[in-house]
C-alpha cells in the first residue's frame, strides 16, 4: 500500500508574506497528489488571502482534528482563538502574533501525537511572536523543547547543496564560547544519521569548514582550527567516516568545491546561510534534523516590505512542501527496512537456538 505522507503546514505570521506563498504553492496540481495537506491557521484570513492572490475559486475543507484530513482535499484546522481581526500587511500585530503561535502549538501537537507525519512552517516574526509561552529565537529552538531533544540540526537543503551549522541563533561574540569539540560532534552525529535516514546516503562525504579567516592559516589568524576542528575531524576519519576539511569558507565556495560533498557543516550561522541563500535561495528549505517528526520551512522570512502586494514568489514554500513529503517517504522506507532486517535478525536467532537445543 502507498505511503501518502500527512504534511501539517502553518500560515505563519498572517501579515507577512506566508499565506500567501501557501495559496500560491497550494494553487498547483501536484501537491494533493503528493501528499495530505493540512494546513493551521484562520479560514477568514485566507479568505481575505485567496481574493488577494486572484484564487477566489479556490476551496478548502474545514476539519476539527487533523486526523480528520482527506486526500485530495486542501483542509483547514482553525487556530484563531479569539475573535477575527483585520489584516494589516507588512506591519506587527500582536494578536498576528499569538495565532501564530497558537497554529505553531496545535501543528506541533499533532506532529509529536503521529496526527501529522511532517510540518511545514510558513516564516514568524521573531519579535511579534514573542510572548510568555513563547521565548525562543526560532522556530528550531522551539521545536528542540518540544521533543525534548537538547541537540538538533539547522540543515538546509536544496538539490546539489546541504548545509547545517553547528551554532544557530546566538550572537556573533559568543560563537567562540560555544563551539567546542563536543559541539561539532554532536552535529556531526546529527548530520551524518540524517543523510543515511533522511536522504537515503549510505555514506555520505562532508566538508567541515573552519572558523577562521583562510582557516585559520595555520595558527597565525586563530588556533580553533588546530585545536578544536581538526581533532574532531581525524576522530572521525579513525572511525571510517569521509569528513574532510576544515576549509576557507571562501575558497571552498569560490571554487566549487562544495559540489564535491553530500553536506557541509558550518561554524557559525552567517557562515553557512549566506552562501546557500545565494546559491539556491528560490529553492532552499530550512529542515530541522534530529527531531522524531519532519519539519521543514521556507529558507526566508516574513517579507514585510512586500507583504500584501502579490508579488512573492512561493518557491521556496513548494520546495518545502515536496520535501517534507519526500523525508517522510524516505524514513517510512527506511523504517520498514530497519523493521524487516530486526524480523529476520530475530528469526535467524531463534533457528540458531533450535540447532543447539
Amino acid at each position: 500500500m502507498e505511503f501518502i505522507p500527512r504534511i501539517g503546514i502553518t500560515t505563519g505570521d498572517i501579515n507577512g508574506i506566508g499565506p500567501e506563498v501557501l495559496l500560491k504553492a497550494l494553487n498547483t496540481h501536484r501537491v494533493n497528489k503528493i501528499c495530505i495537506p493540512v494546513l493551521y491557521g484562520s479560514g477568514k484570513h485566507l479568505s481575505k488571502y485567496k481574493n488577494l492572490v486572484g484564487m477566489q475559486n479556490w476551496q478548502y475543507t474545514h476539519i476539527q482534528d487533523a486526523s480528520q484530513a482527506q486526500q485530495k482535499n486542501f483542509n483547514l484546522v482553525n487556530c484563531l482563538k479569539g475573535e477575527y481581526f483585520d489584516l494589516t500587511p507588512g506591519s506587527l500585530d500582536p494578536k498576528a502574533g499569538q495565532l501564530a503561535y497558537d497554529s505553531l502549538e496545535r501543528a506541533t501537537q499533532d506532529l509529536k501525537s503521529g496526527k501529522i507525519d511532517a510540518l511545514v512552517t510558513a516564516p514568524i516574526s521573531k519579535e511579534n511572536i514573542q510572548s510568555d509561552t513563547f521565548k525562543f529565537p526560532g522556530h528550531t529552538e522551539y521545536l528542540a523543547q518540544a521533543f525534548e531533544k537538547k541537540d538538533v540540526l539547522m540543515f538546509m537543503i536544496s538539490d546539489g547543496l546541504r548545509i547545517g551549522v553547528v551554532t544557530g541563533h546566538i550572537p556573533l561574540d559568543k560563537v567562540k564560547k560555544v563551539l567546542s569539540r563536543e559541539a561539532i560532534a554532536s552535529k556531526l552525529n546529527l548530520m551524518l544519521q540524517s543523510l543515511k535516514t533522511d536522504f537515503g546516503i549510505a555514506k555520505p562525504r562532508i566538508a567541515v569548514l573552519g572558523l577562521n579567516p583562510h582557516a585559520g592559516e595555520n595558527g597565525l589568524l586563530g588556533d580553533e582550527e588546530k585545536q578544536v576542528i581538526t581533532p574532531v575531524i581525524e576522530q572521525y576519519k579513525n572511525k571510517g567516516h569521509l569528513v574532510f576539511g576544515p576549509f576557507p569558507t571562501d575558497g571552498f565556495f569560490a571554487s566549487d568545491n562544495f559540489r564535491k560533498f553530500d553536506a557541509i557543516l558550518a561554524m557559525y550561522h552567517d557562515q553557512g546561510l549566506t552562501p546557500f541563500k545565494m546559491l539556491a535561495f528560490d529553492t532552499g528549505v530550512n529542515f530541522t534534523a534530529g527531531i522524531p517528526g519532519v519539519r521543514t520551512s521556507p529558507d526566508h522570512g516574513t517579507g514585510f516590505d512586500i507583504a500584501g502586494k502579490n508579488v512573492a514568489d512561493p518557491g521556496s514554500m513548494l520546495h518545502a512542501i515536496y520535501a517534507a513529503a519526500d523525508i517522510s517517504r524516505q524514513r517510512h522506507e527506511y523504517n520498514d527496512l530497519e523493521a524487516h532486517a530486526l524480523k529476520h535478525q530475530k528469526i535467524d536467532i531463534e533457528n540458531l537456538k533450535k540447532e543447539k537445543n
